[in-house]
């Protein structure tokens, strides 16, 4: 792992982690409203799963951060949806929705882009009070 050295890793990594969390909506999104013959070929909703890192001298600074670990799919179950016409149903006349909720979307990228912003707003928090720092000196 690359160490952490400062706030500007620290929050470097989280907008990284976040923006993989906001593709991952943007898929699950894009994917909602398909539909698939079999249960076992239809959309599942992806997430990612988070981690945390922690600095080489964690107990002395404090520091840490997060990362993903990898993108996992959710247990939900695809509707079983009656189109007797559509061009894939099977013999009994049913597909099956992908096994997204397009609420629970719509959340997750609200929250996502808080999120981002937060570490953006501490970025630019940062470079102002540096750039203050650096004047007092002058």
């Amino acid at each position: 792992m690359a160490e952490i050295r400062n706030v500007f890793d620290i929050a470097g990594r989280s907008m990284a982690a976040q923006l993989v969390r906001l593709n991952t909506i943007a898929s699950n999104l894009a994917n909602a409203g398909n539909v698939a013959a079999s249960e076992e070929t239809a959309y599942r909703a992806m997430k990612p799963v988070f981690v945390t890192q922690y600095a080489d001298k964690v107990k002395e600074s404090g520091i840490s951060t997060t990362s993903i670990e990898g993108i996992t799919t959710t247990d939900r179950k695809p509707e079983r949806v009656y189109m007797p016409t559509h061009p894939i149903a099977d013999e009994s006349g049913f597909v099956y929705q992908a096994a997204v909720n397009m609420e629970e979307e719509f959340i997750e990228m609200t929250e996502t882009n808080r999120q981002y912003q937060n570490n953006v707003e501490v970025v630019t928090t940062l470079r102002a009070l540096m750039m203050r720092t650096i004047n007092m000196g002058k």
